[in-house]
């Protein structure tokens, strides 16, 4: 039985998602409708996806009562906003990162899902990819022996974005790729809470963090560390090491298609995907898209592989960062 989707917001994320559900089979999955602040954007967005319904309103798309799913693709300032109001719809949400601005929107939006008993999750799609499937079953095999460091980095040139430098937007490189970064270094750890957070960052003009490393201190002695930054060209790779070897995801490691454990080179194609799309290796969106479905027909209200408390963890850790290196928006002053 197909999943019916209602894509919210007609940004470039939102139309690489849809392209990428459009290429699975419709009886698993189906857009029934679009919903944008304007409605001549709903239109034409629809018209491009062959979508049968356009809405000027995200309430109603929300009221839908074929819309199954609410995909939530807009900026990150309206993250919370529409995921409450589709869930006092009724309908199981799949939100862009980060889920929020800070932790109490996160804090806010999980629980409102739990009291519902709606299914939530962050939509952070590097969990979803083989080569970081195939990373996790390393790790709980024991492979690498006893971890002791876990490192990220993710670093380009953004500035050519409106939005990743807008303060009003809560742009700056944490919330945009140094999730992905921190993702990573959770998910090695277990989704574990850090003893002690270490930070220090570069703020951009426009007051949002430009360039930030961070230091995270797990029980045990083990750590965590990550460099983010929206000016300055990184490795973009993941590593991770243990008292037997090192395992490393690269370049993307926010998409990952390679992975080495041990010295050995393991490549892991992209399905079949769109001709033209926004971001790089969007057809891996199909391996989220796969799983929301998978969860609720189980009947699943969480996530197994980002589950709300961990969602909950990485907004509490950006938002210790972001204190640290003195970067605040307009919805912590709220």
């Amino acid at each position: 039985m197909a999943l019916r989707w209602g894509i919210v917001s007609v940004g470039l994320i939102s139309s690489d998602f849809t392209a990428v559900l459009r290429t699975l089979p419709r009886s698993e999955h189906q857009v029934v409708a679009v919903a944008a602040r304007d409605l001549s954007r709903a239109k034409e967005f629809a018209r491009k996806h062959d979508i049968p319904k356009a809405y000027g309103s995200y309430e109603e798309l929300a009221k839908d009562p074929n819309v199954e799913v609410a995909y939530i693709g807009t900026q990150h300032p309206q993250h919370k906003a529409v995921v409450l109001l589709c869930l006092a719809a009724g309908k199981a949400v799949l939100c862009e990162k980060p889920m929020g601005v800070n932790a109490a929107e996160v804090h806010e939006m999980a629980a409102e899902a739990r009291s519902r008993g709606l299914f939530l999750m962050e939509a952070i799609w590097t969990r979803f990819f083989p080569a970081s499937e195939a990373l996790r079953s390393v790790l709980a095999q024991g492979t690498l022996g006893d971890l002791r460091v876990a490192r990220a980095e993710f670093g380009k040139d953004l500035t050519r974005l409106p939005r990743a430098v807008d303060w009003t937007q809560a742009g700056g490189g944490l919330l945009d790729i140094g999730i992905y970064c921190l993702q990573f270094i959770s998910m090695v750890f277990s989704g574990q809470k850090p003893e002690k957070i270490s930070a220090t960052g570069r703020r951009h003009e426009t007051g949002v963090d430009d360039t930030v490393s961070v230091l995270l201190q797990y029980p045990g002695g083990v750590h965590g560390s990550f460099t983010c930054s929206i000016t300055a060209q990184l490795s973009n790779t993941a590593l991770v090491s243990g008292t037997k070897g090192m395992a490393q995801i690269l370049d993307p490691c926010w998409c990952p298609t390679e992975l080495v454990v041990q010295g050995q080179h393991k490549e892991f194609p992209l399905p079949p995907g769109p001709k033209e799309c926004n971001f790089t290796n969007a057809a891996g969106m199909s391996y989220e898209a796969k799983h929301v479905r998978d969860c609720l027909r189980k009947g699943l209200k969480e996530s197994p592989v980002i589950p709300l408390a961990e969602s909950e963890l990485l907004a509490d850790i950006l938002e210790e960062v972001r204190k640290a290196i003195g970067v605040t928006f307009l919805q912590d002053k709220c």
